[in-house]
């Protein structure tokens, strides 16, 4: 405002001078809502919410050094201050040997002469002797692939003078067999190798060649045959009375697009489909599921009863510690969380050693009484209360399905199984940015369904493909992922 606008206010009289003073200080007060929100706000990271630690901001030099030098002072309080790598009585763990029967060369070494006189041993004197030491060398023979020739030879009938030339059915889909075939998806699907590495790498260690399209062809073949067992896989999946639930980003064609997963104990399944949406959630696990889902608390999985729900508490921990950075009373919440959520991982674990179900649900009780007693008291309208309201809101809404891991066999507090299932196809979009036709989009479903699952349990994917393109060359049933 300039001088000029102000003394032409002032002489306008008092009513207009009121006027404007009421004007400015609802301004000025609306501004201090917006200074407390954002002084209040804490900086957000993959410490406090659900941010990858790859979108941390880096570290300044100088920031890198004040945790070096809070970490060393911490060392230093300590009685015996620890030092890098295995302390004292760590349990060493060391290469197990192969049995003899196993071992396909054995060379023996003997010493030339003594290390005490400097005689030296005779051949006579060099036989073997019981205590000898033990060291074993793993080493590649030299890879060669073998070529197979099929000849289809011509007949001619004797009765109506035809020529007939023998059929190579599925034998000439492809110039590959079954496990060069099975290496190559491998690689592709559990190791992120890209179709023009993969040729790459099958000149290098199989020394045969392979073009980018054939390697992409063999993906598109291995697609196809993993379409039945990726079903029957689903239908398993979903008969489970547990399952994980959580989604990504993908991207067709540079499109947005989603991936979601339903992780089992010892099975995982794969689905992309166009956003993030209930409608998508319902469409990958059905309309009649009757289990119980953990999942974070994205608003798509507020269609599920919470009843039937069970809310991942490492996303509440990382809430809690955000709302433990703020101010005064958010910090003060914040911190109380914090120290609830810290005796129920302890129940928990407890839990998982002792498995008394009665024991927890006791050690539980207390925990749920307090932590409903800080939520009630954070929904009141108090000014107060305005940054860490709606955050308990929330929680008092699903509060149901914040125990259900309590009373639920085969029910965990967080969602780490689908987390984990999706740490693959995370690095994998990173790498490839996605697909480039549908065709691509179901072969990344289900070669990843069928990679997830054998690590899920400890089956090999390389031996699982060798077995799927060897049963089809055969006209065999296919083997089941389950």
């Amino acid at each position: 405002m300039e001088r000029g606008e102000a003394e032409a206010i002032f002489d306008a009289g008092r009513e207009r001078v009121v006027e404007v003073l009421l004007d400015l200080a609802g301004r000025l007060g609306g501004l201090e809502d917006r200074v407390d929100r954002v002084e209040g706000k804490p900086a957000v990271s993959s410490r406090n919410s659900s941010l990858a630690p790859s979108a941390d901001v880096p570290k300044t030099r100088q920031q890198r050094r004040a945790l070096a030098r809070a970490k060393a002072k911490e060392l230093l309080r300590e009685k015996k201050p620890r030092k890098q790598g295995a302390q004292a009585g760590h349990r060493g763990v060391g290469r197990e040997l192969l049995p003899g029967e196993e071992v396909d060369e054995v060379v023996d070494h003997y010493p030339s002469e003594c290390h005490g006189c400097g005689r030296e041993f005779t051949d006579l004197e060099r036989v073997p002797r019981s205590g000898a030491g033990r060291h074993q060398v793993a080493e590649l023979p030299e890879i060669a692939v073998t070529y197979t020739e099929h000849r289809t030879h011509r007949l001619r009938c004797p009765g109506c003078k035809k020529r007939t030339r023998a059929d190579l059915g599925v034998v000439g889909e492809s110039a590959f067999g079954p496990a060069l075939q099975a290496a190559l998806v491998t690689l592709t699907a559990r190791n992120r190798i890209s179709r023009r590495d993969a040729s790459e790498l099958a000149g290098e260690l199989f020394q045969v060649g392979v073009s980018s399209g054939a390697v992409d062809a063999i993906c598109q073949r291995a697609s196809r045959l993993l379409d039945g067992p990726h079903q029957l896989l689903a239908a398993w999946v979903l008969a489970s009375g547990a399952i994980n639930v959580d989604e990504t980003g993908w991207f067709l064609r540079g499109e947005n697009r989603t991936m979601w997963t339903a992780t089992a104990a010892d099975a995982a399944v794969f689905k992309i489909v166009a956003d993030r949406h209930r409608d998508r959630l319902i469409d990958l696990i059905g309309p009649d599921y009757a289990g119980v889902v953990t999942s974070d608390r994205w608003w798509a999985y507020d269609v599920l009863d919470p009843e039937q729900r069970q809310a991942c508490w490492s996303h509440l921990l990382r809430d809690f510690t955000r709302h433990s950075e703020g101010l005064t009373h958010e910090k003060a919440f914040g911190e109380a969380g914090l120290e609830l959520t810290g005796r129920l991982f302890e129940a928990w674990h407890a839990y998982t050693r002792h498995d008394d179900r009665d024991r927890l649900a006791r050690e539980m009780a207390p925990v749920a009484s307090e932590l409903r007693e800080l939520l009630d008291a954070a929904v009141d309208g108090r000014k107060r209360n305005r940054f860490h309201r709606r955050f308990a809101n929330n929680l008092l809404k699903i509060w149901a399905a914040l125990w259900t891991f309590v009373t639920t066999p085969g029910v965990t507090p967080t969602n780490n199984a689908a987390e984990r299932s999706l740490r693959g196809p995370v690095i994998h979009r990173r790498l490839s940015y996605g697909n480039q036709s549908d065709e691509g989009e179901r072969f990344t479903e289900r070669a990843l369904s069928a990679s997830v699952t054998c690590r899920l349990q400890n089956r090999s994917l390389y031996h699982y493909l060798a077995q799927l393109f060897t049963a089809h060359q055969h006209g065999q049933t296919l083997p089941a992922l389950i």
